[in-house]
């Protein structure tokens, strides 16, 4: 059983939903991103979901675009994630690791290669974020050839035909985008993601995390109510903004603690939500 399919399988024993953390590689800095992954973990999340630095993010609203914007003029890259992945792996053999990037960088460095680049380092799936599932077929292939997951968005325009296609490529887990736009905007409707979801459930058995606009513990929780893992990103790269701008000689650990703060009352939040 892979770590994410045993993940699920916890979770759903234990009647809790999953906590999904979104951090960029790099951002705040290459040295202390093993070190602030850790934390989360400790904070409570379940599953890791690392940025790769991309020039033209253009999923993400202005928060984790100007992190993407620190990591690559950090010197971070495709190899370095793979590096700190690697490096996570020396303490940490049980939490899944899932890579969110953009096919540019990915094809550069070859799909095969990435794919067993990624299974040594101890990745355990990919969310290729401007690839459609009718342009997979190559890089699935590669991903398949070494047990690693390939997991896509589904957002609330996505007619139910292309959900058919997009869940019978899918692995791992639907990635639901809660609202409309790039990460970190707009204002979650708590009963369209439910019906989102619900549509999703119809159509594969599994699990479902629901992200974008999930931005503190009352948001979580309500997400929760309706889906098998909550996914926060935005929310936690401007919390460690907040830090540096209101203390421009904070310490690194200062910055981390305001993330890890942020996660632990969300997992508070979301432990509150009856499942």
């Amino acid at each position: 059983m892979s770590r994410l399919s045993a993940t699920f399988a916890r979770l759903q024993n234990e009647g809790r939903q999953g906590l999904v953390s979104y951090v960029v590689a790099g951002d705040p800095s290459p040295s202390g991103t093993v070190g602030l992954l850790h934390q989360l973990v400790a904070a409570g999340a379940d599953i890791l979901e690392v940025g790769v630095p991309f020039s033209d993010p253009m999923a993400e609203g202005s928060v984790i675009q100007k992190g993407h914007e620190r990591a690559l003029a950090n010197g971070m890259s495709l190899q370095g994630v793979l590096d700190i992945v690697t490096v996570f792996r020396q303490e940490d053999q049980q939490t899944p690791i899932i890579m969110m990037g953009y096919a540019n960088p990915i094809e550069r460095f070859g799909y095969e290669a990435f794919a067993a680049a990624g299974a040594k380092a101890g990745v355990d799936g990919l969310i290729t974020v401007d690839l459609p599932p009718e342009e997979v077929d190559a890089i699935d292939t590669a991903l398949k050839a070494v047990a690693l997951d390939n997991i896509f968005l589904i957002s609330p325009t996505t007619p139910t035909a292309r959900i058919e296609t997009i869940v019978e490529r899918a692995r791992g887990f639907i990635y639901c985008v809660a609202v409309k736009g790039v990460t970190g905007s707009g204002n979650l409707d708590a009963n369209e993601v439910a019906r989102n979801v619900a549509v999703i459930r119809s159509k594969t058995a599994l699990p479902v995390a629901v992200g974008f606009g999930i931005k503190d513990a009352d948001s979580a929780r309500a997400v929760a109510a309706v889906a098998d893992a909550v996914v926060v990103g935005s929310a936690l790269i401007d919390a460690m903004v907040r830090v540096t701008e209101h203390e421009p000689a904070a310490t690194e650990s200062q910055v981390h603690a305001a993330a890890v703060a942020l996660l632990e009352s969300i997992r508070l939040g979301m432990d509150s939500s009856p499942s």
